[in-house]
């Protein structure tokens, strides 16, 4: 068992191998001045735009549609960054333990799944506003949070525009076209998010060619490579809004590998097993660094603002020690041991891709539970209905899907994630409890004629008279 000091290191090292999917989150500012906004909506044609009325009555003009965006600070950035990663090493936790990576590979963009959160984190109040932030690590004032995650989306576009790698964040909004929202929830979310809206029908009979929409909307954003994000019979008459996130990321290695040292070399799934693997081999300078249970290393993408960082577990069965002391906390103190040397890599070739996962059962257990009770989630901010209201708004699940493919070249690598808002129509009454304790009266009876069959009292279930 490592030693406490270790196992946090280890697992700051676990949450930037976690990040793979939003590389260069903590690298400089790309040159070439502040980036562009994001312009996600600009990907699909505008459908029509939502009634200006909110459900409840409005009041002055809304202050988020008018009002200039934030200026995001270095620091926010950084918090917003710190609090992906803290949520990233949460979510990996529980991932590994669900049936769909129970024991098996396992890929996923915390990234994705905080920005799609964050925009559904925009319209949520009260009690649920706070279970949300806790579950997200959500630090920064609440103005402070959504400009520094927009800010974010659109820095990382930047850079991949004028960059050495391809690196693409899309947000979008997709709503029920008889269904009103704030303005100032569509305010927020557009200025900050650059997440536009289409309106479509989600009602049975219609919710496929809703689904079919924004599933190519997905394919567009991540070159092809998640394709059905969202499953069949998601869908039902109380949906009304969707919120999506899409990243794709591509970049060559800065060292790559020649594909003629590639070979099937041995690989070690558990103590006693072997298989044959093609292997990568290369020896050049790379980011290492160690300690009595693992190795660590880092392999920069072109450009030296993206990479990868591996940790390899000493022993074979390690994995499970290190995955238990994952935490973010620690991240910058590993990453400033690592010193860059002479290393002679082996690296298996690997690609492989999630299925939709459902994320409801997860982020309940993390914390989250209250925001898919209906009747009970608070999402206010949406449509300015309370609960338990019909009418007021919760989430009816979170979808998500990634895809990553690792060779001699580089590193591909693409997410999306879509969180599916419903609206209650009608709240049932709680439920009446009936607990027989105490001696009560009882018959049997024909109900079809009504006939009373068989009478009788208990007045000791114990006795037999």
């Amino acid at each position: 068992m490592m030693l406490w000091s270790k196992a946090k290191t280890v697992a700051a090292a676990c949450a930037a191998a976690l990040a793979l999917a939003f590389p260069g989150s903590a690298a400089p500012r790309a040159a070439g001045g502040a980036p562009e906004p994001l312009a996600a909506s600009s990907e699909v044609a505008d459908g029509p735009k939502l009634p200006a009325e909110p459900v409840a009555p409005a009041g002055d003009a809304p202050a988020a549609a008018t009002a200039a965006r934030p200026e995001v600070t270095e620091a926010d950035r950084a918090e917003a960054v710190k609090s992906v990663n803290a949520f990233a090493a949460d979510l990996y936790k529980r991932l590994r333990t669900v049936d769909e990576f129970k024991g098996r590979n396992m890929f996923f963009s915390p990234y994705s799944i905080s920005t799609a959160l964050g925009m559904t984190y925009a319209g949520a109040r009260e009690n649920t506003a706070e279970v949300m932030r806790r579950t997200l690590r959500f630090t920064l004032e609440d103005a402070r949070l959504h400009a520094a995650l927009g800010g974010l989306a659109r820095e990382l576009n930047a850079a991949g525009r004028e960059g050495a790698f391809r690196l693409s964040v899309a947000n979008r909004l997709w709503g029920q076209e008889d269904w009103p929202l704030l303005p100032e929830f569509l305010g927020l979310v557009e200025r900050d998010y650059g997440a536009g809206i289409e309106l479509l029908d989600f009602r049975a009979g219609e919710g496929e060619p809703a689904r079919r929409t924004i599933n190519t909307w997905v394919e567009k954003q991540t070159q092809e490579r998640i394709k059905d994000l969202i499953p069949r019979g998601i869908f039902d008459d109380e949906t009304a809004l969707v919120l999506t996130n899409a990243v794709y990321f591509k970049a060559d290695w800065a060292a790559p590998f020649e594909k003629n040292a590639t070979h099937e070399a041995a690989f070690r799934p558990a103590a006693g097993r072997e298989v044959k693997v093609p292997t990568m081999y290369g020896r050049a300078q790379f980011g290492y660094a160690e300690t009595e249970d693992l190795q660590l290393l880092e392999m920069d993408y072109l450009g030296e603002r993206t990479s990868m960082v591996v940790l390899l577990p000493r022993e074979v069965e390690g994995l499970a020690g290190l995955e238990e002391a994952i935490s973010a906390e620690s991240l910058d103190g590993l990453v400033a041991e690592i010193g860059r040397q002479e290393v002679e890599v082996f690296l298996p070739k690997f690609e492989f891709a999630s299925g939709s996962v459902k994320l409801k059962e997860t982020l309940s257990d993390l914390g989250m539970a209250e925001a898919f009770m209906r009747g009970v989630a608070d999402f206010s901010g949406m449509n300015g209905i309370k609960p338990p209201l019909d009418g007021s708004m919760f989430i009816q699940e979170a979808v998500h899907k990634a895809f990553v493919a690792v060779d001699e070249k580089g590193t591909e690598a693409a997410a999306a994630t879509a969180v599916i808002m419903g609206r209650a129509t009608s709240v049932p009454p709680p439920a009446p409890v009936f607990r027989a304790d105490r001696p009560f009266l009882f018959f049997i009876r024909d109900r079809f004629s009504g006939a009373m069959l068989f009478m009788g009292r208990v007045t000791d279930p114990t006795r037999n008279s």
